[in-house]
C-alpha cells in the first residue's frame, strides 16, 4: 500500500488545493508515483477524463483533482474524485459517483444517508493506494465541522479509514490563523486529534522572521510543528474548483496586478493597465467551468472582467456567457437583471458574444425540458434569440473529449451537458455549436486553451468589432498573434508551485510523516475529553 497524507484546512479556500498540487509536482519530480485524491468534492467546475469501464468511455471529476493529476504526471481518473457533488440549489446537489451521474442528495443527507458514498470513496482510495507510491489527499472545508463529523468521509473519516496523518493549512491573509489552527485541533475528539501532526501557513506576505514567535508558541501550545510557510505570490494561479475563486465584479476602472483578485479582474489578466480588447464575462449565480476563460488572461492585449450589471457591458468587445449548472434558473436571472436587453444592445452596437455550454443554450431560440431534467417538466422556454439554435434536455448526460478544426486551427475541448442542441436554419457552422455574425455558441468547454484557435478567434472578434463600430474598436480591426502558450504557462505555474514548496516547506519531514504515520501527539482540551 502507498504512503498517504491528508491536507486539511481551517476553512474552505484556505489553500488545500494549492498545497496538494504543489506536493504532487514536487514529489513526482523526486521520482515517486503520486496520485491525488479527494473523497468528495463539491464543485460545478469539473473535467472529463477517460474511464474505459464506463458507458461511453468517459467520466467526470472535479477540476482540482484533474490539475493535481497533471501536476503529478499521471493520467486523471474517476477514482481520484469518486464523489462529486454539483450544487443545483441551496439544499440539493446532483451526485456524480466514479465519474457517472447518480441522482441527487439533499442537505439532510449530509447527516444521514451517505454511507454508500463513503464505501465507494474508501474503496477508490484503497485502489489508488495499491497502485501508487504516495497518495496525497485533499480534505473539504474544515475537518472540524463537528455537526457533520458522524457522516464525514472526506476529512477525519478518511484519515481514520487509512490511519493517515493530517496536515492542516491556514490562510494567514485572512487573519486569526493561529487561533484557527489551534482551534481546529482542540475541538476534535481524541481519536481524530491523534492524527493531526502539523500545520502549514499559506499566503504569507512580508518578513517571515516576524512569524517566528507565533510559530514557536503554537508548537508549544499544540505539540505540533509548523512544516512550512508558503508565501503569497502574484503568479500563483491554478484551475479553480470553487466559485469562491471567481472575482466579484469591481465598481470602477481597470485593476492593477497588485489588486487584481481583490477588485474583480481575473488574476491571469492582471498586468496590462489599458488593454485594447475588453472581455466581459457574466458572473452567473450558478456559474460552472469558469476556467474556460482562463486562457484569455494570458493575452497581453486582453482585459478580462467578471460582471453582473448591464452597464458593465458598455465598451466591451466580447461578452462571454459561460457555463451554468442551472441553465433555466440563470436565464431567469439574466432577464431579471436586464442583461438580456444589454446583450442584444451590445450585439447591435457591433460587439461579439460567446456562449459556452449553458451559455450557448441561453443565447439560442428555445429551451425544452420535457422530462424535468432542470426541474421544469414539460417547459418550453424562450432563449435570448441571438442564435437560431434550439435546446432539448435529456436525462442522460453527454461526456466527451471532442476534437475538430475552426478558423483553420486544430481545437479540442470537453463536453459535460444534458442539453442537446440543434442549430437553426439561419445559423452558420461553428465548432461544437453555431454562429450568426458576431454571435458564437459552442457546447465545448476548454476550446480557448488551444493557442492557435484562441488567437484566430480573438482576431475575428477584433475585426468584427471594428467593422461593427463597437466602442474602442481598433482601426482596421488588426490583431497580431501574441504567441502566448497556455499549456506552457500551466506547466510553468506547476513548476513554480513545486519550487516554492521545495524552498518554503519541509518536504523531507512531510514525506517521512506520510511514510511513518503520525507520531504520539499531545491531546488538547476540550476535544480530548470527548
Amino acid at each position: 500500500m502507498a504512503s498517504s497524507l491528508l491536507i486539511a484546512g481551517t476553512t474552505s479556500d484556505a489553500g488545500k488545493t494549492v498545497v496538494v498540487t504543489a506536493l504532487c509536482r514536487a514529489f513526482a519530480r523526486r521520482g515517486l508515483k503520486v496520485a491525488p485524491f479527494k473523497a468528495q468534492n463539491m464543485s460545478n467546475n469539473s473535467m472529463v477524463v477517460r474511464s474505459p469501464a464506463a458507458p461511453g468511455g468517459y467520466g467526470e471529476i472535479g477540476r482540482a483533482q484533474w490539475i493535481q493529476a497533471v501536476a503529478a504526471g499521471v493520467e486523471p481518473e474517476p477514482a481520484m474524485n469518486p464523489v462529486l457533488l454539483k450544487p443545483g440549489g441551496d439544499r440539493r446537489s446532483h451526485v456524480v459517483v466514479l465519474g457517472q451521474p447518480a441522482g441527487s442528495v439533499s442537505s439532510r443527507d449530509f447527516i444521514d444517508g451517505r454511507a454508500h458514498l463513503a464505501e465507494t470513496a474508501f474503496a477508490a482510495y484503497d485502489d489508488l493506494a495499491a497502485r501508487h507510491d504516495l497518495v496525497i489527499c485533499e480534505g473539504a472545508g474544515s475537518p472540524t465541522e463537528i455537526n457533520l463529523r458522524r457522516s464525514d468521509y472526506v476529512n477525519m473519516g478518511l484519515a481514520r479509514h487509512a490511519d493517515m496523518p493530517v496536515v492542516v493549512v491556514g490562510d494567514i491573509d485572512r487573519g486569526g490563523v493561529f487561533a484557527a489552527l489551534f482551534g481546529t485541533v482542540a475541538l476534535l475528539e481524541a481519536a481524530d486529534q491523534r492524527l493531526v501532526a502539523g500545520f502549514v501557513l499559506n499566503k504569507f506576505r512580508g518578513d517571515p522572521t516576524l512569524l517566528t514567535p507565533g510559530l514557536r508558541e503554537l508548537e508549544a501550545l499544540s505539540g505540533r510543528p509548523t512544516l512550512g510557510v508558503m508565501p503569497w505570490h502574484p503568479d500563483l494561479w491554478l484551475d479553480s474548483e470553487d466559485a469562491l475563486a471567481v472575482p466579484a465584479p469591481r465598481a470602477t476602472g481597470p485593476a492593477t496586478s497588485s489588486d487584481a483578485a481583490a477588485d474583480g479582474q481575473h488574476p491571469a489578466s492582471a498586468g496590462t493597465a489599458t488593454a485594447p480588447l475588453r472581455v466581459a464575462v457574466i458572473r452567473l449565480p450558478r456559474i460552472s467551468n469558469f476556467t474556460d476563460v482562463d486562457a484569455l488572461g494570458l493575452e497581453p492585449d486582453v482585459e478580462l472582467q467578471f460582471v453582473t450589471e448591464p452597464r458593465d457591458l458598455a465598451g466591451a468587445h466580447l461578452v462571454v456567457v459561460p457555463g451554468t449548472r442551472a441553465t433555466l434558473d440563470d436565464l431567469d436571472w439574466l432577464r431579471a437583471r436586464g442583461l438580456d436587453h444589454a446583450l442584444s444592445t451590445h450585439v447591435k452596437r457591433g460587439g461579439a458574444v460567446l456562449g459556452i455550454c449553458g451559455g450557448c443554450q441561453m443565447i439560442g431560440r428555445t429551451i425544452a425540458d420535457p422530462d424535468g431534467t432542470e426541474g421544469r417538466s414539460g417547459a418550453l422556454v424562450d432563449g435570448l434569440g441571438l442564435l437560431g439554435l434550439t435546446t432539448r434536455f435529456a436525462a442522460e448526460k453527454v461526456l466527451r473529449l471532442p476534437t475538430g478544426r475552426e478558423f483553420g486551427q486544430d481545437v479540442a475541448g470537453y463536453e459535460i451537458h444534458h442539453g442537446r442542441i440543434t442549430p437553426g436554419d439561419d445559423d452558420d457552422d461553428f465548432i461544437g455549436g453555431a454562429r450568426r455574425g458576431r454571435v458564437f455558441g459552442t457546447m465545448w468547454h476548454g476550446t480557448l486553451e488551444a493557442d492557435g484557435f484562441r488567437s484566430a478567434f480573438l482576431a475575428e472578434v477584433a475585426r468584427s468589432a471594428a467593422a461593427g463600430g463597437a466602442p474602442h474598436g481598433r482601426a482596421g480591426g488588426a490583431r497580431e498573434a501574441s504567441g502566448a502558450g497556455f499549456g506552457r504557462a500551466r506547466e510553468a505555474r506547476l513548476d513554480l508551485l513545486a519550487d516554492l514548496a521545495e524552498e518554503y516547506l519541509d518536504l523531507d519531514a512531510i514525506l517521512e510523516l506520510a511514510r511513518a504515520g503520525a507520531p504520539d501527539l499531545r491531546l488538547l482540551e476540550p476535544g480530548a475529553s470527548r
